[in-house]
């Protein structure tokens, strides 16, 4: 990957672009904290060629939500099982409105 590649990849919000301590930084939580939300699954970082945990910018949103449900006084695993939960139903949301739309569209006049 040329270094052009990796400048264009900066815009993905997949791209593992953050360091441990960067994105503990940017989201102003420890590096503990990010260990923790990833032994509850939350999130799964990419590793590095040294294993290095890296992190995307999708994941730092995710990250940010569990840490806003824990300064409120949400046990850290109770964090990460809401936006689990929260997640699902988002898309079973979005899947049904799929169904609708094309149930809606298929449908013959009826007389």
């Amino acid at each position: 990957m040329t270094a052009d590649d990796s400048y264009g990849r900066l815009d993905d919000d997949d791209y593992p672009a953050y360091t441990m301590g960067r994105a503990a930084e940017l989201l102003g939580t420890s590096q503990g904290f990010l260990r923790a939300i990833g032994e509850a699954r939350l999130i799964t970082p990419l590793r590095s060629e040294g294993g290095h945990r890296r992190y995307s910018r999708y994941q730092l949103r995710i990250a940010a939500r569990a840490r806003e449900l824990v300064d409120q006084g949400t046990p850290i695993e109770a964090a990460c099982r809401i936006i689990i939960l929260e997640d699902q139903l988002e898309e079973a949301q979005r899947i049904n409105a799929e169904y609708r739309r094309e149930a809606g569209s298929s449908g013959s006049p009826k007389a």
